[in-house]
């Protein structure tokens, strides 16, 4: 079984001028395979989580990215060994591999969750606690908004809310727990 923990929770903070936003980042680690998902905005914030965690960057096998907002990816270059992978590509230096289900070597499913952005894919991850879905920004809320799971919130960023609202259902009706994009992990069951 697979080992999920967040390095760092995602906050967004709306301010004049627009926002102060880093996504949840999250380790998981399937055997040796350690994956760093969605590394964010914050690097002092990230590489001093990594350090806690006795990690370096060069032990990172993977980054997944959830979507290509900037919140989400910025960081991704500190792990200049780590393969980099989407919902269906990785990149290696200047090659490109197709995918699909599975990240490579590890039993963490990948979902296709479009509706914030149309390449937004979500992580599946069996735990011993239960399915672990780190569903990027499907779900995601400011600092201090209450947390809920309600399909039809609104989301100002979204691409398609009717298809973000697909995605949701998908991601609620197999998830145990909910890793969001911006805001602290949910239990769904």
């Amino acid at each position: 079984m697979a080992e999920v923990k967040i390095l760092a929770e995602g906050y967004a903070v709306k301010i004049k001028r627009g926002w102060i936003a880093s996504s949840t980042c999250t380790l998981i680690k399937d055997g040796k395979t350690k994956i760093v998902a969605d590394p964010g905005a914050n690097k002092k914030l990230l590489i001093s989580r990594l350090k806690k965690e006795k990690l370096k960057p060069s032990d990172i096998n993977y980054i997944f990215l959830t979507h290509y907002h900037l919140d989400h990816i910025l960081q991704a270059s500190l792990f200049a060994k780590a393969k980099i992978l989407d919902g269906s590509t990785i990149y290696e230096d200047d090659k490109e591999f197709e995918y699909s289900g599975e990240i490579p070597g590890t039993s963490i499913s990948v979902m296709k969750t479009p509706g914030h952005a149309d390449e937004h894919c979500s992580l599946v991850v069996k735990t011993e606690k239960g399915k672990v879905v780190v569903a990027g920004d499907n779900f995601w809320w400011t600092r201090g908004e209450k947390q809920t799971l309600d399909v039809n919130r609104e989301d100002i960023f979204a691409n398609n809310m009717e298809k973000l609202k697909e995605s949701r259902k998908k991601i609620l009706n197999i998830a145990d727990y909910i890793i969001p994009g911006h805001g602290k992990m949910l239990k769904v069951r």
